[in-house]
């Protein structure tokens, strides 16, 4: 097993068993049979299937045309490269994950994520299987390690999962340290740059009218930074009263997972505006 693939199993493991101390891991509340089969589908899919499919097909792709060139940038300095992963993979996620919120065809695809009415890892890789197919920064990075950036990308992939591991999870860390204030500098600064649990359980947020809601921004995966930068950032430190999706009609697994080749009614299930408040300037007020 790769030491990034097991590292990451590792920091998943972790927080699950605190969300299984401190909550629960296993059973959620308000989830159903129907999460259960949707998250370890899905997960499984993406996992065994969608991710060594692209992986094949990228090099396969670039073996056959520019055979030349592979490994060629093995010597990039470490700076350099870890900056082409963040700006091919996580700056292009930001902006499909923006999109995905934007255009009803993209949301079908993605809605499985927001699907579910609590936070936790569980849902991390809770998606469309065809949403992971159109992720520009699966095919990019797999086109970098085939250059010779595999050992940066195992390090980067370990960090940013670590990140959005830790942004999903129910067991919330920045909580205790926003009540430390020697930590308020460090704490402004960190909140603005990664993604952290207040800030992505936001997206997650259910209703509109709550203040700590922010469905339609805080898009960013690893770097928070994305939002802030493209003005789609919300801060508040603290956390909506509801999860799930606002004026929705529910629908079942096999549609969550695959659509558009299920459809619940032969048609497009088009996106329903949420009741959402409106934007707020990026501000940090004082902890709950």
């Amino acid at each position: 097993m790769k030491p990034e693939i097991l590292a990451i199993i590792s920091i998943f493991t972790l927080f699950a068993i605190i969300e299984a101390i401190r909550s629960s891991f296993f059973v959620k509340a308000g989830q159903s049979s129907k999460d259960v089969a949707v998250e370890i589908l899905g997960a499984g899919a993406l996992l065994f299937l969608t991710q060594p499919l692209i992986i094949v097909m990228v090099y396969l792709l670039l073996d056959s045309t520019i055979s030349q060139y592979q490994g060629a940038l093995a010597g990039l300095s470490i700076p350099v490269a870890f900056l082409l992963f963040i700006l091919f993979d996580d700056l292009t996620q930001y902006w499909l994950h923006r999109f995905s919120h934007r255009i009803p065809w993209l949301y079908n695809l993605h809605r499985a994520h927001h699907d579910a009415e609590y936070m936790g890892v569980r849902i991390v890789y809770r998606n469309g299987i065809f949403y992971y197919l159109i992720m520009p920064g699966l095919y990019f990075s797999g086109a970098l390690v085939w250059l010779g950036l595999g050992w940066v990308y195992a390090v980067y992939l370990t960090i940013k999962m670590t990140v959005i591991i830790a942004a999903h999870s129910d067991a919330c860390w920045d909580k205790k340290l926003y009540q430390i204030p020697a930590l308020a500098p460090l704490m402004w600064l960190l909140e603005r740059t990664i993604s952290t649990p207040a800030t992505h359980h936001a997206h997650h947020g259910k209703h509109g009218d709550d203040p700590a809601t922010h469905y339609k921004g805080n898009y960013g995966n690893l770097f928070f930074f994305w939002d802030v930068l493209f003005g789609t950032a919300k801060i508040t430190r603290g956390y909506p009263q509801a999860y799930g999706v606002e004026n929705l009609q529910p629908v079942g697994v096999a549609q969550q997972l695959l659509w558009p080749l299920v459809r619940k009614d032969g048609s497009s299930v088009m996106v329903k505006e949420p009741k959402q408040a409106p934007a707020a300037a990026v501000s940090a007020p004082a902890a709950d």
